[in-house]
């Protein structure tokens, strides 16, 4: 399966840097339905959480890597559920220039409606159409490629 999950830029990219992906503020649930090999994207609407600086872009794809769903203790109050990531070395993404090639995006007027669901399934056209235009190839690993 295909993922889109949301976080500030901030964020993915402290994710990004420990290997490691949160979804929904630390939520178990999300995390549970991905299984190995799976293809995770995030996008960024923000740069910083709490701030109002736009991002607008997806920023980080990944492989769900093979160890389950796990407790991280960030601070003596906030124990979220993470999941291991592979990432690859991607560009950022502006959302706007994709916005009518995407199927997951019903409504073009209102694209944002579905990143308020903080992560969802997306089809493997609309996964390999966002990683082709974050120069990340799809395919099979014997031609050196991702998937």
């Amino acid at each position: 399966m295909y993922w889109v999950a949301v976080a500030c830029r901030q964020h993915v990219l402290k994710g990004k840097e420990g290997g490691f992906m949160q979804v929904c503020h630390g939520k178990l649930g999300p995390l549970n339905k991905m299984r190995v090999g799976d293809g995770i994207l995030y996008y960024s609407p923000t740069e910083v959480l709490g701030e109002n600086k736009p991002c607008r872009r997806f920023t980080a794809i990944g492989k769900i890597q093979d160890k389950e769903p796990y407790l991280f203790p960030m601070s003596t109050d906030f124990i979220p559920w993470r999941r291991d990531v592979l990432f690859y070395t991607a560009q950022e993404v502006a959302i706007e220039p994709l916005i009518d090639h995407l199927d997951f995006i019903v409504n073009k007027g209102k694209w944002g409606y579905p990143f308020r669901f903080g992560c969802f399934a997306i089809s493997k056209e609309d996964f390999e159409y966002i990683a082709k235009n974050m120069g990340v190839k799809i395919g099979h690993e014997s031609t050196g490629e991702l998937w």
